[in-house]
């Protein structure tokens, strides 16, 4: 089980059968990950320029990502640039790992096997006593993974009920208070995470990670995105396209004008009649298949 790469048997455990709501820190130990993504192979990915540009991101707290132009030339990821940019203390992200290295993308599709949900995988690359993203929070669970160094993670309670998707993200509901606040209450939970240790955050956890040694720090993320009711209301209603009540045109005067009040009533009744029509046993099947192969966004 490639689960069992990032955690040990009682974390794989809790995430299997209760998927915790806090975070939770796990002794991993040493596994085949830390031969795979070491970190002098994710140095030599970086530094050796072997990343697509657009799978890169470069930040240092407290401003926004730098443009592209900042680490490439001629379009192609500049190894030079990006090691001035790293001295200079921004931390480097590659995205997607699993679209780079071809081992992470067998993590990647076991770890979809065993759990019926999609992933990726980015790692960060942060100097000595610095920092790249500040205070924000994610739309599902991460596994962290420290590979090198340490790096202080602190943590504070959901703000906002179940994100999911473009729903209750960080950046589309932000509050200006939101981060004296934080700060002047302290965090609810505060982690200095270390090579052979993994850190669960769930969705909605405010985290906001740094470096305070002397130390490069280098981790993993594994973003596991939950299956939730409404994914499965999305298949349930994936068919309703074969009937040619849901394809007949809507007159525009209709949508402008008081007739789409009867037009809503109409399409909720065949909506109804489609569902109460659908044997949910026959569906099983299709949509265990889908939830083991289905990749949400552009993962």
């Amino acid at each position: 089980m490639s689960l069992r790469l990032l955690l040990p048997e009682n974390g794989v455990t809790d995430l299997l059968t209760s998927w915790p709501d806090e975070p939770r820190v796990y002794e991993r130990g040493k596994t085949a990950l830390d031969e795979v993504a070491s970190a002098e192979v994710i140095r030599g990915y970086v530094f050796r320029g072997c990343v697509p540009a657009e799978e890169i991101a470069i930040v240092k707290a407290p401003n926004p990502s730098l443009n592209q132009k900042a680490f490439t030339t001629d379009g192609r990821a500049d190894r030079a640039k990006l090691a001035r940019l790293y001295e200079s203390g921004h931390t480097i992200r590659l995205g997607n790992l699993q679209r780079v290295i071809p081992a992470m993308a067998q993590v990647s599709r076991d770890i979809q096997q065993e759990t019926g949900y999609s992933n990726y995988i980015h790692t960060f690359l942060t100097p000595p006593a610095n920092q790249g993203l500040r205070h924000h929070w994610d739309q599902q669970m991460a596994v962290i993974v420290q590979i090198a160094g340490t790096k202080r993670w602190q943590l504070w309670e959901p703000p906002v009920e179940a994100p999911m998707r473009e729903h209750n993200e960080s950046w589309r509901v932000w509050r200006d208070h939101y981060i004296s606040t934080w700060e002047a209450a302290g965090p609810d939970m505060e982690v200095d995470l270390q090579p052979g240790q993994s850190l669960l955050v769930p969705r909605g956890w405010v985290h906001n990670p740094h470096v305070v040694t002397d130390e490069d720090s280098i981790h993993l993320t594994f973003a596991i995105r939950e299956r939730t009711p409404m994914w499965l209301v999305e298949k349930l209603v994936a068919d309703a396209i074969e009937d040619p009540e849901f394809r007949r045109i809507i007159l525009p005067g209709d949508i402008t004008g008081g007739a789409l009040v009867e037009r809503l009533r109409e399409a909720r009744q065949a909506l109804r009649r489609h569902l109460d029509s659908l044997n949910v046993d026959d569906l099983v099947p299709a949509v265990r298949q889908m939830a083991l192969t289905e990749l949400e966004y552009s993962t």
